[in-house]
């Protein structure tokens, strides 16, 4: 078979060298034609496989406008835009186009392990990660896979053996995936996110609801968010697969929730009606931020509906270590808490992020992409003691407070070298008093001012240490 992969990366090349070895005559068109792409390029044509870069891969009047001769197939990379030539292309030719995650769920043996699916605009990774955490603690071989790093095609045609894997998708990688059938699934919130990738709000949900598409136990939603629900009816599933809500609340039947500082399931338990199940405490959940109280109940739900005990979730729960950068405390100076959420990458992360501490002296900024931020400072304007704005698109967030919260004194760094952050630090101990949380939480892309995200929150982190010394 003749295939088009799109992309080099984390995804083109693992899906070049599966598809090459099972003897496809493979070419791989990608868009950047630095040293790493001739690096990953060398590696591939050393094995047989033809590799396009640069400016005739993909760019609209390129050779890309038409696909490469004998083309019957497009594996892409997740973050190529539906709208490429490349894919007008395939589209007027009837060709398909798979993502890396269709690939490897149609490579995969009869009797592979089952997927737990999580998507969500923000929480993901820490959701797919309590939850590997939680099937580990049940005894089960396991893995957290997907977006969060680890190829679905290693974690598939790998020699481990698992007995389920816990996946995290992107609405990229879902959207590129429609024969996808997990056993469960879980959208955990959704809000505006990648709406310059999707084109619209309606598109973008639709991408994550596909994660629903033929369930077969369970499709974990958020009870906090009807968008989430609504996309749970709008599913077709298979027949018996059940709707299980998670509430920071009491949960009714068929819910998990939170009782008296308990995580209690009222979803797999007999007589759902009258009885439930304690799971877990709250102070077992690291950190017990609200939005990371309800990552923890989707992942227990994801679990229990597959079979694991109570004592698993618990277990589970309290083994788990969260990633850098995620409403990280990094120290505190002069009575005041310095906090690391440069994962906060998006209004609704930040959101859920700034509603974690009651005093906030908030550092934000970065690319928008597209985002607005009059709801997110209209929601958080009682928690500011003081904001330093860094970033490219600074000036947008300083617009939205002077809407919504003109009496909260604002410092605006024109600066978007890396060392604005040591500034903006240094800004926000002006603005601190004790009792205050110094708060990273950009709700913006880091790529206007640093390589990602991880690198913002270390430059965080750096100019906090200094400040202590």
């Amino acid at each position: 078979m003749h295939v088009t992969v799109a992309g080099l990366g984390v995804s083109g090349v693992p899906a070049a060298k599966v598809l090459h070895a099972r003897g496809a005559i493979v070419t791989v068109v990608n868009d950047g034609d630095d040293a790493r792409a001739r690096e990953q390029a060398a590696e591939l044509e050393a094995l047989g496989v033809t590799v396009r870069l640069g400016d005739t891969a993909s760019v609209s009047g390129s050779a890309a406008g038409t696909l490469p001769e004998g083309t019957e197939l497009i594996v892409t990379a997740p973050g190529w835009k539906p709208d490429k030539p490349l894919f007008q292309a395939a589209r007027a030719a009837g060709v398909d186009i798979w993502g890396d995650v269709e690939l490897a769920w149609r490579l995969r043996g009869p009797d592979a392990a089952p997927w737990l699916a999580v998507t969500g605009t923000n929480g993901k990774t820490t959701t797919v990660q309590m939850l590997a955490s939680i099937l580990r603690a049940a005894g089960l071989r396991t893995a957290a896979v997907g977006n969060i790093g680890v190829s679905l095609l290693d974690a598939v045609l790998g020699d481990q053996e698992y007995d389920v894997l816990a996946v995290e998708l992107s609405s990229y990688q879902l959207h590129w995936a429609p024969s996808l059938r997990a056993h469960s699934a879980a959208v955990l919130n959704l809000a505006p996110d990648h709406l310059d990738w999707h084109g619209s709000m309606e598109a973008y949900a639709k991408d994550k609801g596909r994660v629903y598409q033929g369930n077969r136990v369970a499709c974990v939603y958020n009870v906090a968010d009807k968008l989430t629900e609504e996309l749970v009816r709008e599913a077709d599933v298979e027949e018996g697969c059940r709707a299980v809500g998670f509430t920071l609340g009491t949960p009714g039947p068929s819910q998990l929730g939170v009782v008296d500082g308990i995580l209690v399931d009222r979803a797999f338990v007999e007589n759902r009606h009258k009885n439930a199940q304690e799971l877990a405490e709250v102070s077992d959940v690291n950190p017990p931020a609200p939005h990371n109280i309800a990552n923890a109940l989707a992942a227990a739900a994801l679990a229990r509906a597959y079979g694991v005990p109570p004592t698993a979730v618990r277990d589970g729960l309290r083994a788990f270590t969260p990633d850098a950068h995620r409403i990280a405390h990094v120290a505190d100076v002069d009575q005041v808490a310095y906090v690391d959420d440069s994962k906060a990458t998006n209004t609704h992360a930040a959101e859920a992020s700034l509603a974690s501490y009651e005093s906030i002296v908030w550092i934000a900024g970065g690319l928008a992409k597209g985002a607005t931020f009059d709801e997110l400072v209209a929601k958080s304007a009682k928690r500011l003691r003081g904001v330093v704005l860094i970033g490219a698109d600074r000036a947008l967030i300083r617009e939205a407070l002077a809407r919504h919260a003109p009496e909260v004194p604002v410092v605006d760094l024109d600066r978007t070298d890396t060392g604005a952050m040591l500034a903006a630090v240094r800004e926000a101990r002006r603005l601190a008093v004790a009792g205050d949380t110094v708060l990273l939480a950009p709700a913006c892309a880091s790529m206007d001012m640093f390589a990602n995200y991880n690198k913002r929150g270390d430059a965080f982190a750096q100019a906090v240490r200094e400040l202590g010394a």
